[in-house]
């Protein structure tokens, strides 16, 4: 008998159960796009996502438009990169660019944060919080609205482009540009007055540079996004080939538990009645379809999976209309799998039996969803949590003790001194005062040591003296022109130099700087 052949629909609906990437054949280092359809996908899993989704982008493009009042000397945004100013706004926070070592130590807790949240729950950050995932998941939000669930959407693509396709297809595309230009202009937003700049951005009077950033991550977000999502993953992101060393047999991954589910059957119930052994997993592949990485979680753990458990909601949902218990699927260690599976052996050998890991009501003895507190309390994560923690602790003190008065001095380099016509010395010095709060204020800066010496500031009071009262602008840099000069008679004194300290009265901050005086004949 001939065989007839396979039309194109035909082949749409027969390559719905198929895993795009398959762990038993691994494809080459980059090959061309396979289009995945992921079914949506309902249950605790889900609702957990589209939460997610749903604090993160606000949090990204409310975040800019938040008003915090910091007086008429500073700008009333409340997270900001100002860098006109050279300053970073985060609420009642104000970070100038010699603290710039707080970034630095944000950016460390990020990454042992990762470390650990890996090591504890696997890649918990790549199927919920990041950035990847969450637009990729808002966009799969417009092509269901509009094109339809998993089956729509492949018989369209397989389709001849007809005007439904054709429209379809433009005003989902425009949706994701629409999205991506949203994206781009809340970034610009956090490093300039958000109202100020959206008008000017309108009126089409913006900096040539807030177009670009737009034009930029528009691109990327629609690319990222829409054409490549889990290309972005599969071979750009470096972290699938980097979680395997923050894992061990106590991290926690998305697990199929085969010693529950083989043998596989469609037909369980003949086979039970024909006396032959299945297990629980009815080959429905209802956790492929959902997959927005197109594996097969039952082929165990691979590199593409995000571990977005949205296998766990789809095959728990089959185990609720089959009446049998969840958690064919589930988050599980390592070691519970080894365990179950040492249960499950019959007699040593490799046939697995899920009678031999049920009790006498029937419940399976080991419920792998069950938490395990090994997940927490073990070395390598209490060592990452420590590590986190330390840093953490330390950015804190730092930023409840520092100081928000500083003094910088800097000597002339040319020239060196002036010898005047009466035989003393003067030295000019550039001085300058930061203060670091938005209200105005008097600092007294004193001249200490050399005994002899007196201080004069260009522009200030006239005459020479040791101690001035200088008013410094709220939140501003202040600089200074300052000449210490020295007496014929005392110029040994030089040879101590002097201290020059910078104090507010009010609040007693203060901060000192040690200083060099030369003098001729002094080596240097």
């Amino acid at each position: 008998m001939r065989p007839q052949p396979v039309t194109k629909a035909a082949s749409v609906e027969r390559l719905e159960a198929e895993p795009v990437n398959a762990a038993h054949n691994r494809k080459p280092l980059y090959e061309k796009r396979r289009k995945i359809f992921p079914k949506r996908a309902e249950g605790r899993f889900r609702r957990f996502k589209w939460l997610v989704m749903l604090v993160t982008l606000s949090i990204y493009y409310l975040t800019p438009w938040i008003r915090w009042d910091r007086g008429a000397h500073a700008p009333d945004q409340a997270v900001l990169v100002d860098l006109a100013a050279r300053r970073f706004y985060f609420f009642f926070i104000e970070i100038w660019p010699q603290e710039f070592f707080f970034v630095a130590g944000l950016l460390v807790m990020a990454g042992f944060g990762l470390f650990l949240v890996t090591t504890a729950v696997g890649r918990a950050w790549c199927g919920y919080t990041c950035p990847q995932t969450v637009w990729v998941d808002l966009f799969l939000v417009v092509e269901r609205f509009i094109e339809g669930d998993r089956n729509a959407r492949m018989r369209l693509d397989a389709g001849p482009w007809t005007l439904d396709k054709i429209w379809k297809r433009v005003v989902k595309h425009a949706t994701w540009l629409l999205i991506g230009i949203a994206t781009g202009g809340a970034w610009i937003f956090y490093f300039a007055d958000a109202p100020s700049l959206l008008k000017s951005f309108v009126m089409l009077e913006a900096p040539a540079v807030a177009y670009m950033t737009v034009a930029i991550l528009t691109a990327t977000t629609y690319v990222f996004g829409g054409l490549m999502r889990e290309q972005v993953c599969t071979y750009m992101c470096p972290w699938p080939r980097i979680q395997a060393a923050m894992l061990d047999e106590n991290s926690l991954v998305v697990t199929y538990n085969d010693w529950r589910g083989e043998p596989r059957s469609r037909h369980a119930k003949k086979a039970a009645a024909a006396g032959e052994v299945v297990g629980d997993c009815v080959d429905c592949n209802a956790c492929v379809a959902v997959c927005p990485m197109g594996i097969d979680i039952r082929d165990g753990q691979q590199l593409e999976c995000i571990t977005c458990a949205l296998c766990i909601d789809a095959c728990d949902g089959v185990m609720d209309k089959l009446g049998r218990e969840r958690g064919l699927i589930a988050y599980a260690t390592l070691s519970d799998y080894a365990s179950n599976m040492a249960l499950a052996t019959n007699n040593g050998t490799t046939a697995i039996d899920p009678t031999r890991v049920r009790d006498a009501d029937g419940a399976f003895v080991d419920k792998v969803r069950h938490f395990n507190w090994r997940i927490i309390f073990r070395p390598r994560v209490l060592l990452y949590f420590g590590v986190w923690a330390l840093v953490g602790i330390g950015l804190l003190y730092a930023l409840v003790s520092r100081d928000r008065l500083e003094l910088n001095v800097l000597h002339d380099r040319n020239p060196q001194f002036v010898l005047e016509s009466d035989g003393s010395v003067r030295n000019g010095y550039m001085v300058k005062l930061l203060n670091m709060i938005p209200e105005q204020r008097t600092i007294m800066l004193t001249l200490d040591g050399m005994r002899s010496a007196t201080m004069r500031i260009a522009g200030q009071a006239p005459g020479d003296g040791r101690r001035f009262a200088v008013g410094v602008d709220p939140d501003k840099v202040t600089a200074l022109k300052v000449f210490v000069t020295l007496p014929k008679e005392k110029l040994a004194e030089a040879d101590e130099g002097f201290i020059l300290t910078a104090e507010d009265p009010s609040s007693h901050e203060r901060d000192a700087y040690q200083a060099n005086f030369n003098r001729p004949g002094a080596a240097r």
